[in-house]
């Protein structure tokens, strides 16, 4: 092996950039799973939480937010798959395409925030806005560091610093952008259609 691309290897056996974004994400899932599960517990047992009136939600736009993410994922695989394969050309292309598709459902996320804020849904307007914008609003600022993370393989991928031989970070990025989406797929439900 090269000792250029060589990986520090843990006491586990599993590379420690590797086991690194996985206990970076068991975090991710502790902070997400409280807020989650206080949503939950004070949904199904709070009389003061009232839901708005589902025209009121942006279910449509729900929808097309989880396609967006959704469809990030799929750019990210092929990504990977790409700098498995030696393909710069789709490595980067791929990287740009889940950057991009980053952006627009921040974008989407933003539209949505000024109508539900414009409607009365508001931070201070109830139990059920406090949790949603606090959980997207959680979300959306993984998503950024999402976006930047793939922005800094990007420009490496763009200078030809990753192979078949040397492809882990692109790996962790893309174990950190599914864990976006994963997170994106229960609150979409959570919140939207329940």
């Amino acid at each position: 092996m090269n000792n250029a691309h060589a990986q520090e290897v843990s006491a586990t056996g599993i590379p420690s950039g590797k086991l690194g974004i996985w206990m970076f994400l068991a975090s991710e899932v502790m902070l997400f799973g409280a807020f989650i599960s206080s949503y939950v517990i004070l949904r199904t047992g709070s009389p003061l939480f009232e839901i708005p009136a589902r025209e009121m939600l942006g279910v449509p736009l729900a929808t097309l937010n989880t396609f967006v993410l959704i469809l990030s994922s799929v750019t990210m695989v092929l990504a990977l798959d790409s700098v498995q394969k030696n393909n710069q050309k789709g490595l980067s292309r791929y990287l740009l395409l889940t950057v991009l598709l980053g952006f627009v459902f921040l974008g989407v996320k933003a539209y949505e925030y000024h109508h539900k804020w414009a409607e009365g849904i508001t931070l201070s307007s109830g139990l059920f806005g406090s949790f949603y914008y606090t959980l997207t609003g959680l979300h959306a600022l993984h998503v950024v560091g999402g976006i930047v993370f793939n922005l800094y393989i990007l420009v490496n991928a763009l200078r030809g610093k990753y192979s078949s031989n040397h492809h882990e970070r692109v790996e962790y990025a893309g174990l950190y952008w599914h864990f976006v989406d994963l997170v994106w797929v229960i609150l979409f439900p959570s919140l939207y259609l329940l």
